[in-house]
């Protein structure tokens, strides 16, 4: 559904990524690990397109975009939970979620009861402001936003990151429904071993901008960890 060939990109005179190849199928949650600051956030970043890849390819269902704009690719069915949030602030909680309809295949300004059902207390603070809410529920915004165009491909860049326990359980939940439905493809970048061990389907490893090691959940080993994660 999802495959980034050979792609290289960076900031500047930087190269960050460098010839990173990688798939995510449909049903399928893969797992992008690695230490800080290996590529992984610039990696989502260049398959929303928000970081212009200067070689390689991005292509959705065996269509090319690695030209194509952000909005373009959010229209064609990626949907993206960045790090850090970064919901409108002074925007009230049912706007914020309504922004996320102007990715939508759809012609409705209706919110999807799919993108709210996951996250049940999000309408009883409709009329808040999303600068208002605490980190979790900045971090269950920024996912229902993203949940209102129906993406057929999620991109989660640390969704578990500074959050308590409880929403990190949410989050967790989230995505294991979303992958029981089988309809939808999961890339998630997670620092936590645990979380990406208890949904994920296969594992790329970043290390020094390239694709260190790929492998399924039996095959990431105490020395696959030692090896590639271990600080």
């Amino acid at each position: 559904m999802l495959a980034v060939q050979q792609l290289e990109a960076g900031y500047g005179e930087s190269v960050i990524l460098r010839d990173v190849s990688l798939k995510v199928e449909k049903g399928q949650v893969v797992c992008l690990l690695g230490r800080n600051g290996v590529g992984k956030t610039t990696l989502m970043r260049s398959i929303m397109g928000l970081l212009k890849a200067r070689r390689g390819i991005v292509s959705y269902e065996k269509d090319n975009l690695t030209k194509a704009a952000p909005g373009v690719r959010a229209k064609r069915g990626i949907g993206y939970v960045p790090q850090g949030r970064e919901i409108f602030p002074q925007l009230t909680v049912y706007e914020n979620v309504l922004l996320g309809l102007e990715a939508s295949r759809e012609k409705t300004r209706e919110i999807p009861a799919s993108a709210i059902e996951k996250f049940p207390v999000l309408p009883t603070m409709y009329e808040r402001r999303g600068g208002d809410l605490s980190g979790g529920q900045q971090q269950q915004l920024a996912f229902a936003r993203a949940l209102a165009s129906k993406p057929e491909v999620l991109l989660l860049d640390e969704p578990c990151e500074g959050i308590q326990p409880s929403i990190v359980e949410d989050i967790r939940d989230v995505i294991r429904s979303i992958k029981a439905e089988g309809t939808t493809a999961i890339l998630l970048v997670e620092q936590s071993l645990e979380f990406v061990q208890s949904v994920g389907d296969y594992f790329y490893i970043l290390e020094k901008g390239a694709i260190a090691w790929e492998g399924g959940l039996e095959a990431l080993s105490d020395e696959v960890i030692r090896t590639y994660l271990t600080v």
